[in-house]
């Protein structure tokens, strides 16, 4: 008879998200992993089938969690150019936390890929809805008049990513939140 899980699987994920965040994919070892959540090896297997499934789980945490509230004040924003700071800054703000964590996703991409294809669709399934969100807020403030429709929104909106994770990977070199501030005002000021 199978045994009940002993454990509550949405908490570990949330704790082996901010372990993975911290130390990375390859740094953290199934023993991490099991003393971090306080079960054994045995559990982990049984839920989520191996370190990867555990990863991937995390990343997906990650995405309806920080990338779904990030997509969810994006759309709450008064005016398209403050919508776009307020992201950036506060994406910037997160990923310098903790001495320069990053962001996890942007974390993944770059020490999962191009190997990990499944890593690959997760990252890339973020990024588009970033991009998407972006491209509509872009749309809008153009139908409005409030920004000149110098660019097509959804190549802005490309634009805006990319520069989103340029920033965050130079906060894991540079964790300053004021030293990358100028970058955000010029992601800015190309709204136009």
């Amino acid at each position: 008879m199978a045994r009940t899980r002993e454990f509550d699987t949405e908490a570990a994920v949330s704790r082996a998200m901010e372990l993975f965040w911290t130390r990375g994919y390859e740094a953290t070892s199934v023993r991490d992993l099991t003393r971090h959540l306080g079960i054994g090896q045995g559990s982990l297997y049984a839920a989520f089938g191996d370190k990867d499934g555990l990863y991937r789980a995390a990343l997906e945490h990650y995405r309806t969690t920080l990338a779904a509230a990030a997509l969810r004040d994006l759309e709450e924003g008064a005016d398209a150019r403050s919508a776009v700071r307020t992201l950036l800054t506060e994406r910037v703000r997160i990923a310098v936390g903790h001495d320069g964590r990053g962001c996890l996703a942007v974390n993944a991409a770059c020490e999962r890929l191009p190997e990990d294809a499944s890593i690959r669709r997760i990252v890339r399934d973020m990024q588009d809805a970033g991009r998407d969100a972006l491209a509509e807020v872009l749309r809008v403030a153009v139908e409005r008049g409030d920004i000149a429709p110098r660019h097509d929104p959804l190549t802005l909106a490309a634009f805006l990513v990319t520069v989103l994770n340029g920033l965050l990977v130079s906060s894991k070199v540079t964790p300053d939140l004021h030293a990358l501030e100028p970058v955000v005002e010029v992601a800015v000021a190309a709204i136009g």
